[in-house]
């Protein structure tokens, strides 16, 4: 049967602490003061240690009673202090970490019952979740190192010097063959395994799978031509269809992805140029230029540009 959050969790006020009058810190000497704020586990900064105020435990759950944020649920990784209108939630059984984040998941898809005029002060321990008999069995089976060192580097060296000062002009048409993408009727549109690509701005441009055969390959890049997201850019690894918003960058050199994740932020620098009234279209496009490293005999260096991403945080994870 169903319960309330409060049959799992000991629900209680956070330290409503003011972060403007903390003392700020680094991560390794400070202590997590968690917020209403989306992303990055809450954590909106590190403050040094507050004589007399205990900071709640790790592996205890925050979660935002108001604001942008309000049900933003996450488990505390480590000792942290609260912000204003911000919860903590200790179980009151023993629970795995699959299921305390299996309980975050049903406690944030609430989020849709309040805004900034409703918040979840009184309501939250109130709220509907599953008993413990009825979280689903794959919750267990969830690996939970699997993004484990996903922040880490390829290339464990130096970062190479970014001067593009010294960077030479190159034109689009000269780099890629570009294509527009094709409307897709109703029919086609229906469900199948094709990847198809929108203009849309997340998500690596999908929005949908597709029954229409793919007709263009993967080691390419998509480019937003009209709508909100103009300018997006994405590599795509794998066969797609496209939308007739969207232009696909077909190289004339050998592209792989970290080549390719380098050249899609140079283009989503160029957003400012483009809006509703002056599209990003083909012509413009193949018209268009972009600055990169360049050899000494002025070809773009892409062994160069290679190396630079594999030296970032995260680029083992490509």
């Amino acid at each position: 049967m169903p319960c309330a959050v409060s049959e799992v969790f000991t629900v209680r006020y956070g330290h409503s602490l003011e972060l403007n009058a903390l003392e700020h810190s680094s991560p390794a000497d400070g202590v997590a003061f968690v917020s209403r704020q989306m992303g990055r586990n809450g954590i909106s900064a590190y403050v040094s240690p507050i004589e007399g105020v205990e900071p709640a435990p790790a592996g205890e759950i925050s979660c935002a009673l108001g604001g942008n944020g309000v049900l933003t649920t996450y488990v505390q990784e480590a000792d942290f202090y609260c912000g204003r209108d911000v919860a903590i939630l200790r179980p009151k059984i023993p629970l795995t970490k699959q299921q305390m984040l299996f309980y975050c998941l049903c406690i944030k898809s609430n989020r849709y019952r309040y805004s900034y005029g409703r918040q979840a002060n009184k309501t939250l321990s109130k709220l509907v979740v599953p008993s413990v008999d009825e979280i689903p069995k794959w919750v267990a089976s969830v690996d939970l190192n699997q993004i484990k060192d996903a922040k880490d580097a390829l290339n464990t060296g130096q970062t190479p010097d970014i001067k593009p000062n010294d960077w030479k002009e190159f034109r689009y048409d000269a780099l890629f063959d570009i294509k527009k993408g094709q409307r897709l009727t109703k029919y086609e549109m229906s469900d199948g395994d094709t990847p198809f690509i929108g203009a849309i701005d997340s998500n690596n441009g999908y929005r949908q799978y597709v029954s229409a055969p793919a007709n263009h390959p993967g080691g390419t890049i998509t480019v937003n031509y009209n709508g909100n997201g103009v300018a997006e850019a994405f590599y795509q690894s794998a066969p797609f269809r496209a939308s007739d918003d969207v232009n696909i960058l077909y190289p004339k050199f050998q592209m792989n992805a970290f080549v390719a994740l380098f050249i899609c932020a140079l283009i989503r620098r160029e957003k400012y140029r483009f809006s509703y009234g002056r599209k990003w279209h083909l012509g413009r496009m193949k018209e268009a230029v972009m600055r990169l490293p360049a050899t000494s005999t002025g070809d773009p260096d892409w062994k160069f540009i290679e190396s630079y991403v594999k030296s970032l945080p995260y680029s083992k994870s490509i």
